[in-house]
C-alpha cells in the first residue's frame, strides 16, 4: 500500500513514524506499506522533508497527489478547516483515507463525508489513537465481557497546561478561524470518543465554554483577541441512561497530557490515566467486601498477536504506541477489504456531540444529539 501524507507537522511526522515502524511492532505484519509521497503548502518544504526522512516524492499540491494512480491511501494531517474539501476529493478519486480528528468542523459536513464514503465503498478511519493503548483495549474487553455490569456513570478529562501562560503566543489550534473550534475540538474529541467507545452513544449534552485569557499574542506576534474556547465543561447523558461529566482545557497549571476516564457500572468500575499508560485500574464490586479494592492491572506491551513482539510484552509503552496501533488497525482493514473502527460514521457522531455542546453553550439549555 502506497500512502500519501498531506500535511507534515507534528501529526504528519507521527503518522510517518507509525507507518515506518509497523514491521517492528507487528510480526508477521501481513502487508507492506510505504510512504510514497508528502504534500505540504510548499513544494520546497515537501522536497526537504522527503530528503530528510528518505521517503517518497514531493507533490506540488494535494490535487496532484490525489490524482496519482500510484497512491492508494490518503493520510490527512492538515488543519481542521481543510479536511472537508480534501475528503470529498479523495473519496471521489476512490482513495482509502486516514484522517486526523475531528473529521470536519460541522455535523452536516461530517455526516455528508461519512455518507459519501459509504456510497463509494472506500475504507476510511479517523484517528482516535488513544483507543489503541493497551489499557484502553483491556477496558473495552472488561466492559464487553460484562465485568463492570451496566454502565451507569462516567467522568472524563483531557487537560493540558500548553495555554496556561498568558504570554505564550496562540498557535493555529487556538484560532477558531483555522481550527473551526477550540479545545473542545482538539482535546474534547478524544475524550468524547473514549466515553462513546466504552459507554455507548450520546443522547444529550449541556456545555459551558471558558476563555481565561481574553487577549494574547497572535501567530504573527501582534496583540490578538482569543476567539476559541480554552476550556470546556460538559454534562452528558448516554442513550443507555448513563450520566457523567467531561472536562477539557489547556489552561490548567500542573498538567501535561492528563487524559483520563473513570467508568462506573453496576458490578464494578474501571479507570485510566494517560500519564500512567501501562496500567488499567479495575474495581470488582462482586468480590466479598473484605477483598474489594482497585486492582492495578499491568498491561505494558502485552498486545494480542501479531503485536507484543517488540520491544517485548514487559517493556513499558508510551504515547506513540497508540498511534502505531491506530495505523495498524486501519491498514489491516485496507489490506483485508473491511471497514475499521473508529469509522467515519463514528467520527460523525462525535462531531454531532461537539456541535450540540457548542449549541448548548450558546443557548444555556441541554441539547439533544
Amino acid at each position: 500500500m502506497k500512502i500519501g501524507i498531506i500535511g507534515f507537522g507534528s501529526m504528519g511526522k507521527t503518522h510517518a513514524y507509525s507507518i515506518e515502524n509497523l514491521k517492528y511492532f507487528y510480526s508477521p505484519l501481513g502487508f507492506k506499506a510505504e510512504i510514497a509521497g508528502i504534500c505540504t503548502r510548499s513544494l520546497e518544504r515537501s522536497e526537504a522533508y522527503c530528503s530528510q526522512y528518505g521517503v517518497g516524492r514531493a507533490y506540488r499540491d494535494e490535487d496532484e497527489m490525489i490524482a496519482d494512480p500510484d497512491i492508494h491511501v490518503i493520510d490527512i494531517c492538515t488543519p481542521n478547516t481543510c479536511h472537508y474539501e480534501t475528503l470529498k476529493k479523495a473519496i471521489a478519486a476512490g482513495k482509502h483515507i486516514y484522517c486526523e480528528k475531528p473529521l470536519c468542523t460541522t455535523r452536516a459536513e461530517a455526516e455528508e463525508i461519512a455518507r459519501l464514503a459509504r456510497e463509494k465503498g472506500v475504507i476510511c478511519a479517523v484517528v482516535f489513537n488513544t483507543r489503541f493503548l493497551l489499557p484502553v483495549m483491556r477496558a473495552k474487553e472488561l466492559v464487553d465481557d460484562g465485568r463492570i455490569g451496566d454502565v451507569i456513570s462516567f467522568r472524563g478529562a483531557f487537560l493540558h497546561s500548553s495555554s496556561a501562560d498568558p504570554k505564550k503566543p496562540a498557535g493555529w489550534k487556538q484560532n477558531k478561524d483555522i481550527c473551526g473550534g477550540g479545545v473542545l475540538f482538539d482535546l474534547g474529541s478524544h475524550i468524547i470518543d473514549l466515553i462513546y467507545f466504552l459507554g455507548g452513544e450520546f443522547e444529550s449534552v449541556s456545555g459551558m465554554s471558558q476563555i481565561a485569557y481574553k487577549t494574547r499574542a497572535g501567530m504573527d506576534g501582534k496583540q490578538w483577541e482569543t476567539n476559541a474556547d480554552e476550556a470546556f465543561y460538559m454534562t452528558a447523558r448516554l442513550k443507555n441512561g448513563a450520566c457523567g461529566t467531561i472536562s477539557v482545557g489547556k489552561i490548567m497549571h500542573g498538567t501535561n497530557d492528563d487524559h483520563s476516564f473513570e467508568i462506573f457500572g453496576t458490578k464494578g468500575s474501571i479507570k485510566f490515566d494517560l500519564m500512567e499508560p501501562n496500567f488499567l485500574w479495575f474495581y470488582d464490586a462482586e468480590k466479598p467486601e473484605a477483598e474489594r479494592g482497585y486492582t492495578k492491572v499491568e498491561c505494558c506491551g502485552r498486545y494480542p498477536a501479531p503485536g507484543g513482539v517488540f520491544p517485548g510484552v514487559k517493556a513499558p509503552i508510551g504515547w506513540l504506541r497508540g498511534h502505531v496501533g491506530s495505523m495498524y488497525n486501519f491498514l489491516s482493514a485496507v489490506n483485508e477489504g473491511r471497514q475499521p473502527s473508529p469509522s467515519f460514521d463514528d467520527a460523525a457522531h462525535i462531531q454531532a456531540v461537539m456541535e450540540a455542546a457548542y449549541r448548548s453553550d450558546e443557548t444555556g439549555c441541554r441539547e439533544m444529539i
